[in-house]
């Protein structure tokens, strides 16, 4: 039986009902609904505890969070909540009775009801908006269809809860591309290999230049079997050169032939090349589109960087980016990160690596969530990766592990190797120390080396003689020296 008394000013109404907002039923139960009012609470405890059952069972509540399933869940659960909390607003304020209230209450009691009612929908429709986009964008870089270039790491039949089979790393060539409409296929300016310790997230960014001469490749593939002494064509004729590891790419797409008429078959070529040449398995590639990175560093405000001297750009050297300490557009931060203009490549590999440390630091999770929308169109246009969808579960808690992890950087650039004439054994020593000392343990690496890639592995792993005319290049670093370094090390200070 319903109780005689009822709420009869304009504050105890829109009292209750605002307490109604965050404890369903209680409006009802003041206002002698008692039934409705018990449902409504128990309803809600039920959805908190269910909730909360969920998070505490789920083992990879994050990374079950990609999962189609779960995306598709909760869009249609929170757009069905957001409904089902509007309509107990609009009937709590029914069963409050304001028409007992003044003309004048009633008006103000009906406009700030209609205001709670609508407050109270906005988080479930931004809930809904996030969580639909996030799958959109997810779907559009990850379900891909498959390609050659796939080849997922083998879940194991007998530790099906580990996603890496018993692996200590896992190895992602992380790459810049300079695509763009008024150039034909891709070259790779900017290539870094990321290997990362599954279990601490500790990490060693091995960074190639573009400029590195007599790619060897490994042998036996229709790659080696083609450049049997390393990657040399004749000069352009403007006097520049194709054949540089920034050209693997775009020369085998545009050679199908040697792969026996098969299309597409440059990101293929360069993971392998690359692996070979550090001694690493290299499990996926990722793609950046290097002006949509601009975008992306658009879409979370910029970054901040401190820029030791000044950075000219521009076709005939009309851009500037002044040195000091201030907060950089996309555009900025990517002249910034790619410009030669009175510089080199090794100057540029620097600035690049300071770029994505100062992002990697400055992405925090409230900048993300409020600028959400603008870091997802972005992201849709920045990627491309061959990373299995059903892998994107296991690796959203990796890189939160790599997020406050150690990372280190080893670049392979003069005076620590000769860019014209490589030491391949050398540069397979120093990754296989540096992804030690990364793991902080003995020598592991072997688990993720590929045992071809050995300085004895045939002939394309000998490195050629050294001619007079590349010889001047610096001195190599001491034997012994660790030449890992910190992602922002030698970065300015902030």
């Amino acid at each position: 039986m319903r109780q005689a008394t009822k709420p009869v000013s304009t504050g105890a109404v829109l009292g209750w009902l605002a307490l109604s907002a965050v404890a369903p039923g209680a409006a009802h139960l003041r206002a002698g609904w008692r039934k409705t009012g018990l449902a409504l609470l128990a309803g809600y405890v039920a959805l908190l505890l269910a909730l909360l059952a969920v998070g505490l069972s789920t083992d990879n509540l994050l990374g079950s969070l990609t999962e189609n399933s779960w995306l598709t869940a909760i869009t249609i659960g929170s757009a069905v909540l957001g409904v089902a909390w509007f309509a107990m607003i609009v009937h709590s304020f029914v069963a409050l009775r304001p028409g007992r209230l003044t003309q004048g209450g009633q008006i103000l009691a009906g406009t700030l009801a209609g205001l709670i009612a609508v407050v109270v929908v906005l988080p479930f429709g931004v809930v809904t908006q996030y969580v639909w986009t996030s799958q959109q964008t997810i779907n559009s870089i990850f379900d891909q269809p498959a390609t050659e270039t796939e080849e997922p790491v083998a879940r194991s039949p007998e530790r099906p809860e580990d996603p890496w089979a018993g692996r200590d790393r896992v190895n992602i060539l992380l790459l810049g591309g300079d695509a763009d409409d008024n150039r034909i296929g891709v070259r790779t300016d900017s290539m870094n290999l990321a290997s990362v310790d599954v279990k601490t997230g500790n990490t060693v960014l091995l960074s190639l230049p573009r400029n590195l001469e007599d790619v060897r490749f490994r042998p036996g593939t229709p790659m080696a079997q083609r450049f049997p002494t390393g990657f040399r064509l004749p000069p352009d004729p403007g006097g520049g050169r194709s054949d540089l590891l920034n050209s693997v790419w775009e020369y085998s797409d545009a050679h199908p032939e040697i792969f026996g008429g098969k299309q597409h078959q440059g990101p293929k070529v360069l993971m392998d090349t690359i692996g070979y040449t550090l001694g690493l398995k290299v499990d996926w590639y990722a793609l950046v589109n290097m002006w949509g990175f601009a975008r992306l560093i658009d879409a979370i405000g910029g970054i901040k960087l401190t820029i030791e001297q000044d950075v000219v750009f521009g076709k005939y050297n009309e851009g500037l980016v002044k040195a000091g300490t201030r907060k950089l557009k996309g555009a900025d931060a990517m002249w910034y990160a790619r410009s030669r203009t009175y510089s080199d490549d090794y100057t540029r590999m620097r600035r690049q690596r300071c770029v994505l440390g100062a992002l990697l630091d400055q992405a925090d999770p409230a900048t993300v969530l409020t600028r959400f929308n603008r870091i997802a169109l972005a992201t849709k246009e920045l990627i491309r990766t061959d990373i299995p969808r059903d892998m994107l579960k296991d690796l959203v808690p990796l890189a939160l592990r790599v997020k406050n992890a150690k990372v280190a950087s080893v670049q392979f650039v003069p005076p620590l190797i000769n860019t014209g004439y490589p030491d391949w054994a050398k540069i397979r020593s120093i990754t296989a120390k540096a992804v030690r000392d990364s793991a902080g343990t003995g020598p592991a690496v072997a688990a993720s080396a590929d045992p071809s890639a050995t300085p004895s592995a045939g002939p394309s792993a000998t490195p050629s003689a050294t001619p007079s005319a590349k010889a001047s290049q610096k001195k190599p670093a001491k034997p012994g020296e660790n030449p890992a370094k910190g992602l922002t090390e030698g970065c300015g200070a902030l």
